[in-house]
């Protein structure tokens, strides 16, 4: 509309090419996002915060949202349990299981709580409720803003199913050991 107008006014060739910039810009779905900070450092740590941002908007935008704060991955262990197992997948479910339930348990820690009470609290509740670790309180975690892009949480479970699967069939793995703590760090031995 009001680019067009502008467009239709313009006097000059440079104003013309600007007002057709713009419109392309516009209609591309094309924007500039301008990040200002005090120290290089600051700016970029704004900058990733922007580009994840971006990222997580285009993954929402691509295949929707589910509840966050880990929630959704808490709910999944519904469709395992739905599903007869025996042997050694019933172990690999039950580990599976296990891993669904670790972000929640994860933030609940954080925030200061026993993360198992809050795992099995969550349980109990209907699906999308959650833990807000912020406000401390449980609710909807949709309408609390606490979201997750669908295509994140999927591609994340799928990453990590598939890691541990390459690492039970793999007959070596090859790690780095962690180096002792120096001497000087351990505390004296008592003397007698």
């Amino acid at each position: 509309g009001q680019v067009r107008a502008i467009l239709g006014e313009a006097k000059s060739d440079w104003d013309r090419e600007k007002a057709q910039e713009r419109l392309g810009k516009l209609a591309g779905s094309v924007a500039v996002i301008r990040v200002g900070a005090a120290t290089e450092v600051e700016l970029k740590e704004k900058k990733h915060r922007v580009e994840d941002a971006l990222s997580a908007t285009r993954a929402a935008v691509e295949e929707g949202i589910v509840p966050g704060g880990g929630v959704a991955l808490l709910n999944a262990i519904s469709a395992l349990d739905r599903v007869k197992l025996d042997g050694d997948e019933d172990t690999g479910a039950r580990i599976l299981r296990r891993a669904l339930e670790e972000p929640l348990r994860r933030i609940a820690i954080n925030a200061g709580k026993d993360g198992s009470v809050v795992v099995e609290e969550v349980k109990e509740l209907t699906k999308g409720l959650g833990y807000d670790a912020q406000m401390d309180e449980f609710g909807n975690m949709v309408d609390k803003g606490i979201i997750d892009p669908a295509k994140v949480t999927r591609a994340a479970i799928e990453n990590a199913v598939s890691i541990a699967a390459m690492v039970l069939t793999t007959n070596c793995l090859v790690t780095e050991r962690k180096e002792a703590a120096s001497a000087a760090a351990a505390p004296p031995a008592p003397m007698y």
